[in-house]
């Protein structure tokens, strides 16, 4: 019995060394991270950044989507001033022709999702035609839920998929 905790007692002795030892061995990570020669780290770039062109899921700058609530092609009063916007892009640049894509999150059947996403942009060209856009300057198009931007099973994730796009064409 004796012999058997003097064993038990001298593998944790040694099990506690190599535990002890292996951390002491780490190397420093500023070490790794900051070499000692400033030349190494090359030249310091701005935190600014230009704009690309879109701005939020896939609509072009300065336009903004407009997102729905589930299973509705209705524009949420939220949602108005952003179609405000786009309108007020439209009126300023009167050469400018734009597609509207509707978009919606996985839940519905492929063929709902394209009529509702349909809706969705149809429902977006009116309110912009009501704000003095020229329908012949407007396309639309329902792209369903071919095209998600998140792919999560959330509610986030769904609710960025449900969104009407502005791309300029």
């Amino acid at each position: 019995m004796i012999a058997k905790n003097k064993l038990r007692y001298g593998i944790l002795l040694c099990g506690i060394v190599l535990l002890l030892s292996a951390c002491s061995s780490k190397k420093d990570d500023a070490a790794i991270i900051a070499p000692e020669d400033p030349a190494a780290m090359g030249t310091e770039e701005s935190l600014e950044s230009s704009s690309i062109g879109i701005m939020e899921g896939r609509t072009t700058g300065p336009m903004l989507p407009v997102y729905f609530s589930f299973d509705s092609y209705s524009i949420r009063t939220d949602q108005v001033p952003r179609i405000k916007v786009n309108a007020d892009f439209l009126k300023e640049k009167q050469d400018v022709k734009i597609r509207i894509e509707g978009n919606c999150d996985p839940r519905g059947t492929r063929e709902y999702n394209l009529a509702l996403g349909e809706k969705r942009a149809q429902g977006a060209k009116k309110f912009l035609i009501n704000l003095g856009i020229d329908s012949e300057r407007i396309t639309t198009v329902s792209l369903g839920e071919e095209k998600m931007l998140l792919h999560g099973h959330d509610e986030l994730s769904w609710a960025q998929n449900r969104r009407d796009d502005f791309i300029i064409e």
